[in-house]
């Protein structure tokens, strides 16, 4: 069976580099490539790809929209992040949607690992990034936040102190501060930069 492969990555040597590495090491395959985000997304919206490796730096990149974006337009299609950015960014982009990670430093073999592995299995993800991908994510603590809590919580990012938090929300201010406890030590936050941080991720 001929498995149709995109690489959208603007830079011709990493194209020409990759495609030359699949075709020598996996076989039954076809690779197209795109040089930019729309091009790789009009290719996908007219032709039926079985994996896009995609480079998330790419000219008219919509960063992390652009996974839900890919897959609206074919559910189907398994999506590859191939990029040099830290493992942070990595599990932004999987949690995402995104099917798997491949640092554009990795060594030939684990690149063409990766792809089987996506053909096989339906996702990669290198030893160091499938870790930090079981560990509870910061931002699934602010669902185990009471409703008043979280209205606290969300008042506290706007910038409200207790006094405007009390009037707002008409409640005593000792029980604002046992409030404030109790979400700094459900969310493991600090002081209302971390908060605020963390309602931007949130958001986002």
């Amino acid at each position: 069976m001929i498995r149709n492969i995109l690489i959208a990555d603007d830079h011709d040597v990493v194209l020409a580099g990759t495609t030359m590495i699949l075709e020598s090491r996996i076989a039954d395959i076809l690779i197209d490539q795109a040089e930019d985000y729309p091009e790789a997304l009009e290719k996908i919206s007219i032709k039926k790809y079985d994996l896009v490796i995609l480079d998330i730096n790419m000219p008219e990149s919509k960063n992390k929209k652009m996974i839900p974006e890919i897959k609206a337009t074919d559910p189907d299609i398994k999506i590859l992040v191939f990029s040099a950015y830290e493992e942070d960014i990595a599990i932004q982009y999987i949690k995402e949607g995104a099917d798997g990670y491949i640092n554009k430093l990795s060594k030939v073999d684990e690149i063409s690992e990766a792809v089987k592995k996506m053909f096989s299995e339906g996702y990669y993800y290198p030893a160091n990034i499938a870790t930090r991908l079981l560990e509870p994510s910061p931002l699934d603590s602010i669902k185990n936040l009471s409703e008043r809590e979280y209205e606290i919580f969300t008042l506290l990012v706007k910038g409200f102190g207790n006094l405007e938090i009390s009037n707002a929300m008409n409640i005593q201010m000792p029980t604002i501060s046992t409030y404030k406890k109790r979400i700094h030590k459900k969310l493991k936050t600090n002081n209302v930069a971390d908060l605020i941080r963390l309602y931007q991720d949130h958001i986002s």
